[in-house]
């Protein structure tokens, strides 16, 4: 669907003033803006002097979330590693033990070795965790950017008057 008035948009949207638009209705409208008229969409984004105060806000809100999640992570990772580190003195204590068999001692360092598994385990499951964590970040980071020198890119054409090239237009202006 071609988008040719503002209030298509807003019926769209969901809202009823520019005013109501929302951080999760900015990244609809930025996903529609292909579909809009290029006049249309200029006239609206031009009504929003602080885009880009406000997509620094979305980042800020996201980055906050993100270290929030990676400090629940630490704090679970800790717990974790705290309760292999009292299994490994409580078998220890275990090994002292006079009387054991060979058997006994055998099973011991069986379970020793299972959580040495386990921690190691869990180490590639948090760098995973970690890894995974700073690509959805770089995807948001990067999106809002591109959201941002759109809007930038957006205003500066429209008080250029400037169009974009057509591929033609540059084969034909080489050509002469």
């Amino acid at each position: 669907m071609k988008y040719t008035n503002e209030d298509q948009i807003k019926r769209k949207l969901g809202i009823e003033s520019w005013r109501n638009l929302s951080k999760s209705n900015v990244i609809k409208f930025a996903a529609m803006m292909p579909d809009m008229d290029r006049e249309v969409a200029l006239k609206i984004i031009q009504q929003f002097p602080a885009f880009t105060k406000f997509a620094l806000e979305i980042v800020d809100a996201i980055g906050k979330a993100h270290e929030k999640t990676l400090a629940a992570n630490k704090q679970s990772t800790d717990h974790v590693y705290q309760a292999l580190q009292d299994t490994r003195e409580i078998l220890r204590g275990e090994l002292d033990r006079d009387g054991l068999t060979p058997g006994d001692r055998e099973e011991i360092f069986d379970r020793l070795m299972e959580l040495a598994r386990m921690a190691s385990q869990k180490n590639t499951e948090d760098k995973q965790f970690l890894a995974d964590s700073l690509n959805k970040m770089a995807i948001v980071g990067g999106a809002v950017a591109a959201l941002a020198l759109a809007f930038v890119g957006g205003r500066f054409m429209a008080e250029s008057g400037d169009k974009p090239e057509s591929p033609g237009d540059a084969e034909s202006s080489l050509e002469a």
